[in-house]
């Protein structure tokens, strides 16, 4: 069984101890350690309800841990200043699950929002000051790098299909050029050959940008295609930690058992609830 933390030997991008977070009663997050090293794709995996979106929410300032440390170079976003912590989660691109496109919005404005929204970037050369024609500019490259004619960007989200709008989500994700990026379940509600494509673009992407990435996901092709390293989540706690490519024979009973959807194994009691 790999071991589910194993400690750095140098600051990781993301460093987690002793995460815990509880709503009433239920103990969603019961002491997370996790590393995730700088240009790392990691993944984690489990089953409904294991925690996965929590821990991004944690991360990402959304929520607060009831205990715990979070640390992006080595910075603490718990005790930071706010605007050291703003910084650093600024810093952060997120592909929402159902893309979460605003509506109201053409495509141009929505890959752009980030780029358009001064107040919440401190400028500088990495994140100049763009007039709304620069932001434009900028939208009509990154539709071009996840696949889009810049055209689409006249467009309005629902005159996109499914996949377009993921594919919109994932080029508002890349568009400020983030060190982080977030994926939650990039491929739900998507063909398996859109589902390919899609992870096939996140590859492309993060390797381009340099960044470090966490997605989570169900879907165990798109886990192997898109992670380097991956972790399952079980009651709270991470069980299993090791090469994305490892994850259909991973040697851990509950990981096999989740990987290969058997209804008998030792997570059993926890489905029949």
């Amino acid at each position: 069984m790999t071991d589910a933390f194993t400690p750095s030997a140098r600051t990781p991008k993301i460093r987690i101890r002793g995460l815990h977070k509880s709503f009433g009663g239920k103990h969603v997050l019961n002491g997370i350690d996790l590393d995730v090293e700088e240009g790392t794709s990691f993944v984690v995996i489990g089953g409904s309800g294991s925690g996965k979106s929590v821990l991004l929410r944690c991360i990402l300032g959304l929520i607060a841990p009831d205990a715990g440390t979070i640390e992006i170079d080595g910075v603490n976003l718990l005790t930071a200043s706010r605007g050291k912590r703003e910084e650093l989660i600024g810093e952060i691109g997120m592909l929402f699950q159902n893309a979460a496109l605003f509506d109201s919005l053409p495509v141009w404005e929505n890959v752009a929002f980030g780029l358009l929204a001064p107040e919440t970037k401190k400028h500088n050369d990495k994140h100049p000051r763009l007039t709304r024609a620069q932001a434009r500019e900028r939208a009509g490259e990154v539709l071009t790098q996840v696949g889009l004619d810049p055209s689409v960007g006249a467009l309005y989200p629902s005159e996109l299909s499914g996949g377009m709008q993921k594919r919109v989500g994932l080029a508002r994700a890349i568009a400020d050029r983030p060190d982080i990026l977030f994926f939650d379940e990039p491929t739900t509600g998507l063909d398996p050959i859109m589902g390919a494509v899609i992870d096939g673009l996140i590859v492309d992407c993060v390797k381009k940008l340099g960044s470090t990435a966490i997605a989570i996901t169900h879907d165990m092709a798109s886990a192997q295609r898109i992670g380097d390293q991956a972790a399952m989540l079980y009651q709270g706690r991470l069980v299993w930690r090791g090469a994305a490519s490892c994850l259909m024979n991973s040697g851990n009973a509950m990981v096999d058992q989740f990987t290969h959807g058997r209804r008998e194994g030792p997570i059993t009691m926890e489905l029949r609830r």
